[in-house]
């Protein structure tokens, strides 16, 4: 028997765990791809900037380490994009391909990762199912962004570290270095995750005798991967220092137009909405959140908040314990760790001013916070074994139905009443996902106008973003269309003029072009606010 776990239990655990492992990885697949086509109903422009940057990639060859267009975005996530779009066409559940892809090997990883921390296969299946149907997780699995892929690289990065440190095995830490390196290929917020493992340094030496002695080729091995697969990236930042640079310099509480001069203020008002958002006020964007809940459902809320509470008071008890009696404990260690990767990741939010509460800048922190949401089911499960059986079947049924009800709370909340609510189709602008099925709905011989005057950055085409969802979506399967200009020439028979947004003074202008021509108002959906203008000329 250890810590209270029979032999015969252990290996029931041991047989049935893959099959649980197998049911929830598809529950995972299935939740963050059923009707992907149309929920979110629309096609975010950022989104399509992404697929319009593919689409040149995949024209001219030219697959980049990273796009300048949007502030600049890193290129990794793009070229598997480009690659999806190559072979399987431009459409929306293939632009999101990937994002569905990563969001299912990040429950895979956790689970990889809880069972090193933990060592039992049963914690394990229960991080990766609060992961699994997660809100948070399941509606950035379903958005064509590139920073879905930082849970997974954190987690597959950190579950070969910790298990390098159990096996003392060279070609784990060298694996665990070279997913922390492709990080840099993925999100701005993950160049913050060294510093878990700077932060993590006290705790291996205060627990590991002779920790450098013991794993300095370790290090070396796990610096090695890191920089094989950082190097391209760092070498363009050397070749293009501006690179380097991006739109968070704009919205950084270190800058005095952010601060007005009083940056501990700043930090104390950023640093609390970044923390709130699990329990209390979450993410006031449709396109992170359910507004105005937090981010985490009450059962995954309780139980972090709970955990969260409990590892810093456990920590500061094993820290006196170490120094006191010279105990070494690896529950410092892994303590340590989760809440040092949760105040890194959390950085990228409270470091920054705009839009917070904000649940993707933070999605780095989904790691830790599931897995510190396992601390008190770990706790109440060991002191469950010393009941009567009784007891023991009351409490483990009062937690696997906590479980299943935050399960489906989640669900429901996405799959119900996000997909019905009408915030959503504004949030991911679905009405220029309609003017381009609009437009592929007309003839072939009808001359389309789009006017690119939705707002928004201009992009390297020429276009603002808001144009890059029509253009995404058009290529290569619509004839005559033009995106107008001031110096096109209109054909005023049988052409039809779509504006991004309703101007009344170019409808006038266009009127003394034409007298017939009529103006008209199209919803595809009614009751979405998704409707559009357009200008019809007689055929």
């Amino acid at each position: 028997m250890l810590n209270g776990i029979t032999d015969s239990e252990r290996r029931w655990t041991d047989r049935v765990a893959p099959y649980v492992l197998f049911a929830i990885l598809v529950l995972a697949l299935f939740v963050r791809t059923y009707h992907l086509d149309s929920l979110p109903a629309g096609l975010y422009p950022d989104e399509a900037t992404n697929g319009t940057d593919a689409l040149l990639a995949n024209e001219t060859g030219d697959y980049r380490l990273l796009y300048t267009n949007n502030y600049g975005r890193e290129g990794l996530f793009i070229n598997l994009q480009a690659l999806a779009i190559k072979y399987f066409g431009n459409t929306i559940p293939v632009l999101k391909f990937w994002s569905v892809m990563f969001g299912t090997l990040a429950v895979l990883g956790v689970y990889l990762l809880a069972h090193e921390l933990f060592a039992r296969r049963i914690y394990a299946i229960v991080a990766a199912f609060l992961l699994a149907t997660s809100y948070w997780a399941i509606n950035f699995s379903r958005i064509g962004f590139r920073a879905i892929m930082v849970t997974f690289l954190l987690t597959f990065s950190f579950y070969f570290f910790f298990k390098g440190l159990r096996t003392s095995r060279l070609r784990d830490f060298l694996f665990a270095g070279l997913f922390l390196g492709v990080g840099i290929h993925t999100y701005v917020a993950f160049r913050l995750a060294p510093l878990i493992i700077i932060a993590l340094l006290p705790a291996l030496f205060l627990t590991y005798e002779r920790f450098f002695q013991r794993y300095w080729k370790h290090a070396l091995a796990f610096a090695l991967g890191a920089f094989i697969t950082a190097a391209p990236m760092f070498y363009d930042f050397y070749l293009h220092p501006e690179h380097f640079s991006s739109r968070t310099g704009a919205v950084s509480i270190f800058s005095p137009e952010i601060n007005k001069g009083d940056f501990w203020g700043t930090f104390g008002k950023t640093f609390g909405l970044s923390l709130v958002k699990y329990n209390f006020w979450g993410d006031q964007n449709w396109r992170h959140n359910y507004p105005p809940y937090p981010v985490l459902d009450p059962v995954s809320g309780a139980l972090f908040l709970a955990g969260f509470l409990y590892i810093i008071w456990e920590t500061i008890r094993l820290i006196g314990l170490r120094f006191q009696e010279k105990l070494r404990d690896n529950r410092l260690v892994r303590n340590w760790f989760l809440i040092s990767a949760f105040f890194v990741m959390l950085m990228p939010e409270f470091l920054t001013e705009e839009g917070l509460p904000h649940a993707l800048r933070a999605i780095g922190t989904q790691m830790p916070v599931y897995l510190i949401a396992l601390i008190p089911l770990v706790w109440i499960i060991n002191r469950g074994r010393q009941a009567l059986i009784g007891s023991r079947i009351a409490l483990y049924s009062i937690i696997a139905f906590g479980l299943v009800f935050g399960a489906t709370f989640n669900l429901a909340k996405y799959f119900v009443f996000f997909d019905r609510n009408p915030n959503q189709h504004g949030a991911f602008n679905q009405n220029f996902r309609n003017m381009a099925m609009y437009a592929m709905s007309l003839p072939p011989t009808t001359m389309k106008y789009i006017v690119p005057n939705g707002g928004g950055r201009m992009m390297e085409d020429g276009l603002p973003v808001s144009a890059q969802p029509i253009k995404f979506l058009t290529y290569g399967k619509i004839e005559n269309l033009v995106y107008l200009e001031p110096e096109t020439t209109i054909r005023t028979r049988d052409s039809v003029i779509i504006l991004m947004n309703h101007d009344d003074r170019i409808i006038e202008r266009v009127r003394k072009l034409s007298p017939q021509v009529r103006i008209e108002q199209i919803d595809l959906y009614p009751g979405t606010a998704s409707a559009f203008t357009i200008m019809r000329f007689p055929s």
